[in-house]
């Protein structure tokens, strides 16, 4: 059961991180031209697109990927709460608002674990390889969250420190949630 639970969990993940990367890169106005736009439309559109009927975007946010990126976590919470003893004593109210409040905070933790990444990525592009096919885009989706730190932080021998701050704070946030 717990090969299955495994094997289910990391198809859920990877597709929330997907849906939360597409929700990203739309917010952040990166071009879906590259191989990562591609790879990330490709794999999403299956469900993206039928939702974009339903949900449109609005203020240049793609609703449609983030109620998908919802809903997948929604139903691997609640596999995991009628696997869970927990669940047989809660009402119907009570098991709702846990499975929200568990699905919530999956994709709050996926997010997180996204940012990070390409942080990551994007601080080891820069010094290897910063004219690479993805550097753009990587740039692009980092830039919004390590503003403000550059802002504060200063370069120090022409070393930027604020991806090493934004990961320590991203990890803070890890321990809360």
């Amino acid at each position: 059961m717990q090969a299955a639970f495994f094997l289910l969990n990391a198809i859920v993940s990877f597709f929330c991180t997907l849906f939360l990367l597409r929700f990203m890169m739309q917010w952040g106005r990166v071009s879906f031209s590259g191989q990562l736009g591609d790879f990330v439309v490709k794999l999403t559109n299956w469900a993206v697109k039928p939702l974009r009927r339903i949900v449109p975007g609005l203020g240049g946010v793609d609703w449609a990927s983030l109620l998908a990126a919802l809903w997948l976590q929604l139903m691997l919470s609640g596999l995991l709460l009628s696997l869970s003893t927990a669940s047989l004593s809660a009402d119907g109210l009570g098991m709702t608002l846990m499975l929200l409040m568990l699905a919530v905070r999956g994709l709050l933790r996926l997010f997180i674990y996204i940012v990070m990444g390409v942080v990551i990525l994007q601080a080891v592009l820069s010094w290897v390889n910063p004219y690479s096919p993805i550097a753009g885009p990587v740039s692009q989706l980092s830039r919004p969250f390590l503003a403000p730190f550059q802002r504060i932080i200063p370069t120090i021998s022409g070393i930027d420190l604020s991806p090493l701050v934004l990961i320590l704070i991203a990890q803070a946030l890890l321990m809360f949630i």
